[in-house]
């Protein structure tokens, strides 16, 4: 499986203009965190978990030209605004775009992008197909995805595991059941918003506990804003297992 950050940036914590704080003012790469997204190459498919408001940037910059189907973590704007952007993959493949996300994420969807889901249908908007999932393993084009419940303060919100990797974003708890579907996992990526107490993410401490909970043999942190520091300040900190993960990073589990 190959493993590429779209986007490992947040909304939250993030000025309307940009100050004059250490990342903000960055010359380091690294630190030019686009919102959460990730794209997946596994057993021969191409998949992505969330199309960020920043989703045509970066299938720009990585130069995707498949895609098979998209996972929905939760209907939040900075995980579903780009949606629209996947009609060029609609055009080249000449098929509808599978989408998975629970029924409350493709009502929002549906909602939100309404024109896509209209009876007649204006030439060139996205065409989607769209597939409810439960608390439950499913498979997207043969592949089996096993969900992970997590609490976005009140929200719940899916993170998905997919053989040895599991991606979670947009988590402040995890019970121990859905612990329970974490464990044995290779490659871990969870939130890490900032330093401070926040409602609805994990702060970089509670990332490290969730991590020394789990015990993965490697565990990347994203859903990143500005309020957390530096790619070079906070990942020096780091344990050996555990790194900030930053945009167009890839990795492979074999």
């Amino acid at each position: 499986m190959k493993i590429t950050f779209l986007g490992t940036g947040t909304s939250q914590g993030v000025p309307v203009i940009a100050c004059d704080c250490p990342v903000c003012s960055s010359i380091d790469y690294r630190d030019k965190r686009t919102r959460c997204s990730v794209f997946l190459e596994v057993g021969g498919k191409h998949l992505v978990i969330d199309t960020g408001p920043d989703f045509r940037t970066q299938i720009l910059r990585e130069r995707l030209n498949k895609l098979d189907a998209i996972l929905f973590t939760h209907e939040h704007k900075d995980h579903t605004a780009g949606m629209d952007d996947i009609r060029p993959f609609n055009f080249i493949q000449k098929k509808d775009m599978p989408i998975y996300g629970t029924k409350r994420v493709l009502a929002q969807i549906k909602k939100e992008f309404a024109y896509v889901f209209e009876e007649i249908k204006y030439p060139g908007v996205p065409s989607v197909l769209p597939f409810e999932i439960k608390n439950e393993a499913f498979t997207v084009e043969g592949i089996e995805v096993l969900p992970i419940k997590v609490m976005h303060y009140r929200l719940p919100v899916f993170g998905f595991r997919i053989g040895d990797f599991t991606y979670i974003t947009d988590a402040k708890t995890i019970d121990e059941t859905e612990l329970k579907k974490i464990k044995g996992t290779k490659i871990l990526v969870l939130n890490a918003l900032q330093l401070t107490h926040h409602i609805s993410h994990f702060t970089l401490d509670e990332a490290l506990k969730m991590v020394e909970k789990i015990q993965p043999e490697m565990a990347y942190f994203t859903h990143i804003s500005h309020k957390l520091g530096t790619h070079q300040e906070i990942e020096s900190k780091l344990p050996p297992n555990v790194r900030l993960a930053f945009d167009g990073l890839k990795i492979e589990i074999a």
